[in-house]
C-alpha cells in the first residue's frame, strides 16, 4: 500500500490554517507545526491590549479549528533547521528535544516579527505589537501606568507615567493610539481619585507626511481629523531614534533636529521583519532574502529551484503584495490547491492571483475608515463596515458571537471588562512566611 504524500505546514497563522483546510479532503497526510497552541487573529491585537477583548476572543486553539480533519496532525514546536536535499525539517519540540519531520511538500507561513530598524534601545524599552504576549504586556504596562500615577504625589512624576508614545502611524499604530485615548477618556475617566485620566497624553510619531499612508489621501485626512478630535498628538516627518526607560527621542527627517519627550510607555509599530527561521530556510534553499527578510517566490508561491517548497503570507515576496491578513488567507488556500493538483497528477501550476478586498482601520468610537477600490467609507458607515469585515474573518462561531456581544456592551456602557492585572512577582504569593 502506497503511503500518502506528506505535507508539513510551518505556522498556524492565516496562511497555514487556510492551507491545511484546503487539503481537508485530499489524499495527503498533513502536519501543522506552530510555536503556540492557538491561531491568533492579529488585526484585533490592539483591542486585546487595551482591554476591549479578551485573549480568548482573538485566539482559537489550532487543534479545535482542525479537529474535523482526519488527515491533520498538530505539533507544538519551533522549526529549527532544514535539509532540503533530504526533505527533512527539524523541529524543537515542547520538551526542547529535536523532532525530524520528513516531507514531500513544505508550506512555510511563519509570519513576521517586530523590526526596530537599528534602534537597539527600543528592543529593551519599547513593546512591539505582533504577538499575544505583546498585547498582554501592553495591557499590563498601560493600565499599570495609571495605577502608578495615582499613587504619586509629584505632578512631574505623574506626567511621565501618563504619557504614552507610539512609534509608527500605520493601521496598528493609529488603532492603538486611538484606543489608549478612549481608554483614558471613557473607561477610566471617573474611576480615580488623585489623577484625571483624561489628561493622559498619547504621542503618535511617523516618518511620513501623513498617517495611514496605505490609504488614500482623503481617508488619511479624515483619520487625522478624528485623531485630533479625540486628543492624539500626531508628529509627522520624524523618526524615533532612541527609547529610554522614561524618554523617547525623535529626529526630524528634514532638519535633523532632535526632540526628547518624557514618556514612561513606548509602543513600537514602526516596522516588521522576517522571523529567524526564514534566514535558515533561505540559506538552505540558496535564495537571497529582501530587505525585510522575505523570501522571493515564483508565481505559484513555490521557491525557484525547489518546487516542493512553498512560502505563503508575510514571509513571501511577490509583486509587492501587502503584508495583510487577506493576502495570507488567499495565499494559503492557493498553495493548498496547487498541492492538491500535484497529488492528483496535474503538472501545470496555476499562478497566484490576489483579489484585493480593501483595507480597514479603526480610528475611534463609531469611527473607522474602509477602502476597497474606488469605494471609500469613513465615520459611522466605515465603522459598521469595519465591524462586519472583522467578524466575518474571525475564526470560530464562538469568537464571532463573543466579539459582537463585547463590542455592543462596550459601546453602550463605555466600560472595558478585560482590565485585570496584578502587581509584583506572582511567585511571591507562594513563598513561606518569614520567621518571627
Amino acid at each position: 500500500m502506497a503511503t500518502k504524500p506528506r505535507v508539513v505546514i510551518v505556522g498556524a497563522g492565516f496562511a497555514g490554517v487556510h492551507a491545511a483546510r484546503r487539503l481537508k479532503k485530499e489524499p495527503v497526510q498533513v502536519t501543522v507545526v506552530d510555536r503556540g497552541t492557538s491561531h491568533l487573529f492579529q488585526p484585533l491585537l490592539y483591542q486585546c491590549a487595551t482591554g476591549v477583548l479578551s485573549e480568548g476572543a482573538i485566539t482559537s486553539p489550532v487543534r479545535h479549528l482542525l479537529r474535523r480533519q482526519r488527515n491533520v496532525n498538530v505539533l507544538l514546536g519551533e522549526a529549527d533547521d532544514i535539509d532540503v536535499s533530504a526533505k527533512v525539517l527539524t523541529v524543537l519540540g515542547a520538551d526542547g528535544n529535536p523532532i525530524r519531520l520528513d516531507y514531500d511538500y513544505l508550506v512555510v507561513g511563519t509570519g513576521m516579527r517586530t523590526a526596530y530598524h537599528g534602534c537597539d534601545d527600543a528592543i529593551e524599552n519599547a513593546i512591539g505589537m505582533k504577538t499575544l504576549d505583546d498585547a498582554l504586556a501592553i495591557r499590563r504596562q498601560v493600565l499599570g501606568a495609571f495605577e502608578i500615577a495615582e499613587a504619586l504625589d509629584d505632578p512631574e512624576d505623574r506626567r511621565g507615567w501618563l504619557t504614552f508614545a507610539v512609534a509608527g502611524a500605520g493601521p496598528t499604530g493609529v488603532e492603538i493610539a486611538g484606543q489608549i485615548r478612549e481608554l483614558a477618556t471613557l473607561a477610566l475617566g471617573r474611576e480615580f481619585d488623585s489623577i484625571d485620566p483624561t489628561e493622559a497624553r498619547v504621542l503618535l510619531f511617523h516618518g511620513s507626511d501623513r498617517v495611514l499612508p496605505s490609504f488614500s489621501p482623503s481617508l488619511s485626512r479624515r483619520a487625522q481629523r478624528t485623531l485630533d478630535k479625540i486628543g492624539v498628538e500626531t508628529h509627522l516627518g520624524v523618526h524615533v531614534v532612541d527609547v529610554g526607560e522614561d524618554t523617547v527621542q525623535t529626529k526630524d527627517k528634514k532638519s535633523g533636529e532632535l526632540t526628547t519627550y518624557e514618556a514612561r510607555t513606548t509602543l513600537w509599530t514602526a516596522g516588521v521583519e522576517a522571523v529567524p527561521f526564514a534566514r535558515t530556510l533561505a540559506k538552505a534553499l540558496g535564495v537571497q532574502q529582501d530587505h525585510g527578510g522575505r523570501i522571493p517566490v515564483r508565481d505559484d508561491l513555490s521557491v525557484e529551484g525547489h518546487p516542493e517548497v512553498f512560502i505563503a503570507g508575510d514571509t513571501s515576496s511577490l509583486r509587492d503584495l501587502p503584508g495583510v491578513a487577506e493576502v495570507a488567507m488567499q495565499g494559503g488556500r492557493h498553495v493548498g490547491a496547487v498541492i492538491a493538483d500535484l497529488v492528483a497528477g496535474q503538472t501545470e501550476r496555476k499562478p497566484f492571483k490576489y483579489h484585493d478586498l480593501g483595507n480597514a482601520a479603526y480610528i475611534a468610537r463609531r469611527n473607522a475608515i474602509v477602502q476597497s477600490g474606488r469605494l471609500e467609507l469613513s465615520g459611522t458607515l466605515g465603522w459598521l463596515a469595519w465591524g462586519v469585515i472583522h467578524v466575518a474573518f474571525l475564526a470560530g462561531v464562538r469568537n464571532r458571537m463573543g466579539a459582537v456581544v463585547t463590542w455592543s456592551a462596550t459601546l453602550i456602557t463605555g466600560t472595558r471588562g478585560e482590565r485585570a492585572i496584578t502587581y509584583g512577582d506572582p511567585r511571591r504569593a507562594h513563598q513561606p512566611y518569614p520567621d518571627d
